[in-house]
């Protein structure tokens, strides 16, 4: 038995069971990280892309999209902390093109037919996800309100840091919509988080990533994180893959040469632009699990991350939620909250979230744990969702205490 309480046998069970997807071709590579009480152990399986090439190690650069999110919740909380940001004062002082806001009477109606917002969105609505705008799980161009989004580009799927125009571009046409639901009335995913990153910048009075780079990056040694990949390492870049929804096989999605994230991109998105290594996300997720301290350094407070990493959900507010939470995980902010235990894995209290284009992540206070997978396979279909689920199960089933 190992001192962080993990079995060996059981570590080479979560190998053999990761190294089949592999095998079987259903991702080219894998890099997988289970740290317990301070003791890491790092796998790395296949390839860094489909055709071979470069092996997948240790030190490989993925895309994290969604991982995004908790690392943008931190910094806010840092601003709520100096007093930049208050959570429940409107987000109007610095984002007046949110002020005033129009509400949609139903959701598949025109975008004129609206009611005055009961009240201001909140800096707590976004951290939260409830401003009243986000995703509508139906077909994408079927509500004007969807249609209205997909010509402003403002809500993208998977992410394309390319796409979207400069911040203050950007919240120019989110504010020239409707919110689909009143604040505060309801989960709805992704877009509040790109709000909350041009109202980082904002209060900050610095570019975001200047921002996330001096309070969090660069205390926490996460020096391959960012928003785009300097020339000299795109080589540690792995190619980025989707599924084809008809034969399956994989496609390439962002390349690393010339790619999406080989340049900085015009909107840093703080829902899900970032890259990163599993070295350099153990240190953020072991910083949470610590509340807030790092080494010497002291990112949050403990009260702070607490905060972060409670659950703020109403069973109401969740109707929206969908496959995003299921029944047994809640939202805290920026990240998701394990409520109830129905799985090896679902610890109470254990917080984390997973990022669409193959990553996850997770911080578990009762058993002194983060686990991390990164893979370069888009969280698209039945085989990437097994993939999560084995991986978080293996995880666990490591313990030998």
């Amino acid at each position: 038995m190992s001192t962080g309480g993990l079995a060996e046998t059981r570590l080479g069970r979560m190998h053999d069971v990761m190294a089949g997807y592999v095998e079987r071709g259903d991702v080219p590579g894998i890099v997988t990280l289970v740290s317990r009480r301070g003791e890491v152990h790092v796998d790395a399986i296949g390839m860094k892309a489909v055709d071979g090439g470069d092996p997948m190690r240790r030190d490989t650069i993925f895309r994290i999209s969604s991982l995004t999110k908790p690392i943008a919740a931190a910094a806010t909380m840092i601003l709520v902390e100096e007093c930049r940001l208050r959570l429940d004062e409107p987000v109007d002082r610095l984002l007046p093109e949110l002020a005033d806001r129009q509400v949609l009477k139903r959701l598949d109606g025109p975008l004129e037919d609206t009611v005055p917002a009961h009240r201001p969105i909140s800096l707590r609505d976004l951290l939260t996800l409830r401003m009243g705008l986000g995703y509508i799980m139906a077909p994408s161009n079927e509500y004007p309100i969807q249609q209205a989004i997909n010509a402003q580009q403002i809500l993208q799927g998977p992410p394309q840091p390319q796409t979207p125009p400069p911040p203050d571009e950007w919240i120019r046409r989110v504010g020239s919509l409707p919110l689909m639901h009143q604040p505060g009335e309801q989960w709805m995913y992704d877009l509040g988080l790109d709000v909350l990153g041009v109202l980082i910048t904002r209060a900050a009075g610095q570019p975001l990533e200047t921002f996330f780079r001096e309070r969090i990056f660069e205390p926490l040694g996460m020096q391959d994180t960012g928003f785009s990949v300097p020339a000299e390492n795109l080589s540690r870049l792995a190619t980025s893959y989707t599924a084809n929804p008809e034969t399956g096989a994989l496609e390439v999605y962002d390349g690393a040469e010339g790619g999406q994230w080989s340049r900085p991109p015009a909107f840093p998105s703080a829902s899900g632009g970032l890259v990163s290594t599993v070295d350099d996300y153990l240190a953020f997720g072991q910083m949470m699990l610590n509340r807030g301290r790092h080494g010497r350094e002291r990112i949050l407070s403990r009260p702070s991350v607490e905060l972060m990493t409670t659950d703020h959900l109403t069973q109401e507010q969740k109707t929206g939620a969908g496959h995003f939470l299921g029944d047994n995980r809640g939202w805290g902010f920026g990240m998701a909250v394990v409520i109830r235990r129905d799985e090896v894995s679902a610890v109470p209290g254990r917080f984390g979230w997973d990022g669409g284009l193959g990553t996850s992540w997770t911080s578990d206070p009762k058993e002194d744990m983060v686990a991390i997978l990164m893979t370069q396979r888009t969280l698209d279909s039945s085989i990437a969702l097994a993939l999560y689920l084995d991986f978080w199960t293996s995880a666990y089933q490591a313990i030998g205490d």
